[in-house]
């Protein structure tokens, strides 16, 4: 299973950061020891001070497929779900200052908690998918699928061209305005069209 990130899809969260526009998705690769599952804790991690959540629409792939066409993404997957895209963030800008790959700040043990998934025909429109992050129960971020960069069918046909996609393949697709720090026993949950399908805390 890989786990395949989008960087920068969110023209406002692109700006919030400092950061100027990509002209294709910027994609970087989290480990599978990076997946936490069924609402399991978050452990703050000793080498960072500075880790921000990221939440994000996250993509299964469910066909084996290489150099797939945009008109036929849409038959690569089935499921949506949501997850975390945690960031070292101290990390990540020493990386960034030396000119370093920023890996260890995004894929580090438990960095990507991973909610439940929900069948893309129940959704109204997949082109305008709600979905929020709410921390100790209050909304701080918030985003639609109409605002990305990147659509989930330019995403896949994009990746496809390097990396040959397999069954069980996560998709996370850029996360929205609002990123901010987390701390221990903060307690985070998340939502997409107001279902909750994450639901954890920080320890």
């Amino acid at each position: 299973m890989k786990i395949i990130c989008i960087g920068r899809n969110y023209a406002l969260h692109a700006g919030e950061l400092n950061n100027p526009l990509p002209e294709d998705p910027l994609i970087f690769i989290k480990p599978d020891s990076a997946v936490l599952r069924n609402n399991q804790q978050f452990f703050y991690p000793e080498f960072s001070k500075d880790v921000h959540y990221e939440v994000e629409l996250v993509i299964k792939i469910n066909r084996i497929g290489k150099n797939i066409l945009k008109k036929f993404a849409h038959k690569y997957y089935k499921d949506i779900g949501i997850g975390i895209d945690f960031t070292a963030r101290d990390l990540q800008q020493k990386c960034k200052e030396k000119g370093l790959p920023w890996e260890k700040a995004k894929g580090f043990d438990g960095s990507a908690p991973l909610g439940k998934f929900i069948d893309k025909n129940t959704l109204p429109d997949l082109r305008n998918i709600s979905f929020r992050l709410d921390l100790n129960q209050k909304t701080v971020q918030e985003g639609q699928s109409k605002d990305m960069l990147f659509s989930f069918d330019s995403i896949i046909a994009y990746i496809s061209q390097f990396f040959t996609l397999k069954i069980g393949d996560l998709l996370f697709t850029g996360t929205p305005q609002g990123v901010g720090p987390v701390k221990p026993n903060d307690h985070l949950e998340a939502y997409i069209e107001n279902k909750k399908l994450l639901d954890f805390k920080v320890k």
